[in-house]
């Protein structure tokens, strides 16, 4: 009876223990999968899928992330030179066309006379020409994105979303302040150095600047729930009465 009774106790301190490592592994699993949801949740404006991915994908997505370093820094100092000869030396593009069309012709006229000159008989100057397709696809390029911005922003207006729609009000408002206070081609390369530098940092320091974000709105919901308890909620909501008139 004692060895029936002994192994009737150990099966059971076994049978305890299997079942508190079972318990602890599947709150530990629990514990990894809130934690990973969690962290999910708290992507910037409910982002689950990479940046690369949001920004389209494809060459255009690579030149804003720098996935080629020597291109996007090519590309960001082109448009650099570009804002500081028409915005800091005061040039505009007519005279800057000037400048190049007459730089083109002397040296074709030089390299003419010249091969001439050496040669004893003209060489073939090489003429530039632009394709037919590249204003055509320019032209398909900004009719489509123009009409995407515009069905995005009606998708917004017909939405119903009225905290949405004042989000996009907001911006445009600011847009339209910021427009005042500089050109179009200062506004314009403003959004091409932000294009160019806020995507590739918030893909490497994407966990500080949701953490950032959502403290801010955590304050930012604090002090209204305090404004709408001390302020707000005292303002009587009642119906205005018509008086009778006899």
């Amino acid at each position: 009876m004692s060895e029936k009774a002994e192994n009737l106790l150990n099966n059971l301190v076994e049978t305890l223990a299997e079942s508190t490592t079972k318990q602890k592994s599947v709150s530990f699993f629990g514990e990894e999968k809130s934690e990973s949801v969690s962290s999910q949740f708290n992507r910037l404006f409910g982002r689950q899928k990479p940046v690369h991915h949001l920004l389209g994908g494809g060459k255009s997505a690579d030149l804003l992330l720098w996935r080629n370093k020597k291109i996007s820094a090519s590309v960001l100092t082109s448009a650099t030179i570009i804002w500081v000869i028409f915005e800091w030396l005061n040039y505009n593009f007519l005279t800057i066309m000037g400048f190049v069309l007459v730089l083109g012709m002397l040296a074709q006229f030089i390299w003419s006379n010249a091969a001439g000159v050496l040669n004893g008989s003209p060489s073939s100057v090489p003429r530039l020409k632009l394709p037919k397709d590249l204003f055509v696809d320019i032209a398909l390029y900004f009719g489509s994105e123009i009409n995407r911005e515009l069905d995005y922003l009606q998708n917004i207006s017909c939405g119903g979303n009225l905290k949405q729609l004042l989000v996009v009000i907001a911006g445009l408002w600011a847009a339209a302040v910021l427009g005042s206070w500089c050109n179009f081609l200062t506004v314009a390369y403003i959004g091409f150095v932000a294009a160019h530098t806020l995507p590739v940092l918030y893909e490497k320091y994407d966990d500080q600047i949701d953490n950032f974000v959502y403290q801010v709105l955590d304050q930012l919901r604090n002090h209204y729930q305090k404004l709408d308890t001390s302020v707000l909620s005292k303002i009587p909501k009642g119906k205005l009465k018509g008086k009778k008139h006899e």
